[in-house]
């Protein structure tokens, strides 16, 4: 009862800001049309950043304690925010086409996620490369950890530190105060929890049937 309640309530909710996403005038009126992608994209970088760091979390965890579910918890974050850092660079590069042209401009921002994507591409190419069940999981948690390290470094650091085509400010200005108005921040805020309790239950579904699945080969 309570899975089918949270499945109903995500389904509303993301329903609730698809619908106001496109109804509400779009949240910056100099860029026009094109900016209502602001509120899917940032969400979806946010989220990607999330999943990296329990990634991180969970493998410091397995560091400790060895535990192969932690392990496989590790990479099932590693997979979803894989999937959202994807989606942050198709919809950035989607919103690119439209005010610079081109998909692609090898812009300070897309350069940096690019290079994020490849360094947890670089993650699950070792995971394959590893035939040894305790030996793929205690180098591929201390390469998780590593990899996190480059998170806020690529995301927050680089594109703030370098020229960029990129607008600045879109969220918190330079006095540290949101530059959002009233109707553009309760969607963007309701988006944001929306794409953050959807990594929530993606994981959930998958920690257990991950989790499930080690239990049988265990009992074999």
């Amino acid at each position: 009862m309570y899975i089918k309640t949270m499945r109903w309530l995500l389904f509303f909710w993301m329903g609730a800001v698809i619908v106001f996403a496109f109804v509400e005038p779009a949240p910056q009126q100099q860029i026009g049309e094109t900016s209502r992608i602001f509120y899917f994209h940032v969400p979806c970088a946010w989220v990607c950043v999330l999943a990296f760091f329990m990634t991180a979390l969970f493998s410091v965890r397995y560091l400790s304690k060895k535990d192969p579910a932690l392990d496989a918890k590790a990479a099932l974050s590693a997979q979803l925010g894989l999937i959202f850092c994807i989606l942050a660079t198709l919809s950035g590069s989607i919103w690119a086409r439209f005010a610079w042209g081109a998909f692609w401009n090898w812009d300070p921002r897309q350069t940096s996620i690019f290079l994020q994507l490849l360094i947890y591409f670089a993650y699950f190419s070792l995971r394959g490369s590893v035939s040894e069940t305790e030996k793929r999981a205690t180098f591929s948690a201390a390469y998780a950890v590593l990899a996190f390290l480059t998170v806020p470094f690529l995301i927050f650091v680089v594109p703030r530190v370098t020229p960029s085509l990129h607008p600045s400010d879109t969220v918190i200005g330079k006095e540290a105060e949101f530059n959002l108005g009233p109707v553009v921040r309760w969607i963007f805020f309701a988006s944001l929890a929306g794409f953050t309790f959807l990594y929530y239950r993606l994981y959930r579904l998958g920690a257990r049937i991950t989790v499930a699945g080690l239990g049988e080969r265990s009992e074999r």
